[in-house]
């Protein structure tokens, strides 16, 4: 099982997500920066790396919203802790990762995002804490069930 962090950085009325490159797990689709903890390493110090790597930006004052369990053909395969932060320093260099890019809140694309977003992500916006349960078919294909719980 991977434990793995996600990190909303929301700026006025805008969010910054990343289309990851080809090659890396979740290609072609935007999401928030985040990736793998490393050993010894909290959920929150995981996303402030992350971002910091990905996105040249420093958050400071990290939300903790919400768990992602994402299931794959019944599996548990990830673990994911979701933040947000509405204060960072620094401006967005573009990383490795793939392309950054802010998006008006009323504009994200969620055609272009994983088929869980469009359920948790507005939560998120509101300012809820949520626990989400999903569960995809093999290689994250499709979306089969989920199980959405806020505060």
């Amino acid at each position: 099982m991977i434990e793995a962090t996600l990190c909303y950085i929301i700026s006025e009325d805008k969010v910054l997500l990343q289309k990851k490159r080809k090659g890396l797990f979740g290609e072609g689709k935007w999401n928030a920066p985040g990736g793998k903890l490393e050993n010894g390493e909290t959920a929150e110090q995981c996303a402030i790396r992350e971002v910091y790597e990905e996105t040249g930006l420093m958050v400071k004052h990290l939300q903790f919203v919400g768990n992602l369990y994402f299931f794959v053909e019944q599996y548990l395969d990830q673990v994911v802790y979701v933040f947000k932060a509405n204060e960072f320093e620094g401006s967005v260099t573009q990383g490795d990762e793939g392309e950054l890019k802010w998006f008006e809140l009323k504009s994200i694309p969620y055609e272009e995002m994983w088929e869980d977003d469009r359920y948790w992500l507005p939560l998120l916006l509101k300012g809820k804490k949520f626990v989400g349960k999903f569960y995809f078919s093999k290689g994250y294909a499709k979306l089969l069930q989920k199980e959405l719980y806020t505060e």
